[in-house]
């Protein structure tokens, strides 16, 4: 999608409402958080707020931080300072305490992380039955309901290799729905499919943003940035550069270095 494609699209009345924001409950909140890998600074002093039902976007260049940060929204990564909420809860204490807290949290990787030798619906009914306790029969009505809103109700007794990258990718999304999460993160989603199947799986991240879900995605797929999200951040460095609506992000950046991202990934 071009630069000027994105100028046509997207309204001049797509901007921030601060006070409209402000109102709604926070989500997930981060405060002044910092992570190290040994000596290497991955995130610098992260001070962000996702309100209720929010649609963040994070994009940037490879190791700029993206997916570390929300990854250490569900404790997939430990920070060394500061402090993660989660339902104003902060994500710390006990083993048993932290799983509380990411219960909220649902993520979809780019890899698909489905178990080869179990069909389609013993992956989806394994984390309601093991985690929740759920019974076997209820546990497959909640995966055949979420298979059937992904577009793919009819491959529950097939096992993952005998289905497409996309169909694969959108088994992972209904898997993560059937812990019926609050939050719902992507990390890079897309990247690790075929041009053509790209957007079978965008469309199903479309239908669930306009569900009211809170959703943080990682992504390069800047025509859904602009089509979906309430608000763009920008991450480089382990830092958050610059974060706006898309009509202003897109149009008019105030960073150099957004600036610079923007030009280089729209010219693609």
């Amino acid at each position: 999608m071009t630069e000027n494609t994105l100028n046509s699209e997207v309204k001049n009345s797509d901007t921030i409402d601060n006070d409209a924001t402000n109102n709604k409950e926070i989500t997930i909140e981060f405060k002044n958080v910092n992570k190290w890998y040994g000596d290497f600074h991955a995130l610098k002093d992260i001070n962000l707020k996702v309100h209720k039902g929010e649609r963040i976007v994070i994009c940037g260049p490879s190791g700029s931080g993206k997916s570390t940060l929300i990854r250490c929204i569900n404790h997939l990564e430990e920070i060394q300072e500061g402090r993660i909420y989660i339902d104003q809860q902060e994500l710390a204490g006990s083993e048993k305490q932290i799983d509380n807290v990411c219960r909220e949290v649902g993520m979809v990787f780019q890899q698909f992380n489905l178990f080869p030798h179990m069909t389609i619906l013993e992956n989806l009914c394994l984390a309601p039955v093991w985690a929740n306790k759920l019974p076997q029969i209820e546990a497959e009505k909640i995966a055949l309901k979420h298979l059937h809103r992904v577009g793919i109700g009819d491959q529950a007794d097939k096992y993952p290799g005998q289905l497409s990258g996309g169909q694969q990718q959108r088994v992972a999304i209904a898997r993560a729905l059937c812990m019926s999460p609050k939050i719902l993160l992507f990390d890079e989603p897309t990247s690790a499919l075929d041009p053509e199947m790209i957007k079978e799986v965008l469309d199903v991240m479309v239908e669930l943003a306009e569900s009211g879900i809170t959703m943080i995605c990682v992504t390069h797929e800047m025509g859904f940035a602009q089509s979906v999200a309430d608000r763009v951040i920008f991450m480089d460095v382990g830092e958050i550069i610059e974060e706006k609506a898309p009509y202003e992000f897109f149009n008019n950046p105030e960073m150099d270095r957004t600036q610079k991202f923007l030009e280089q990934i729209l010219s693609n």
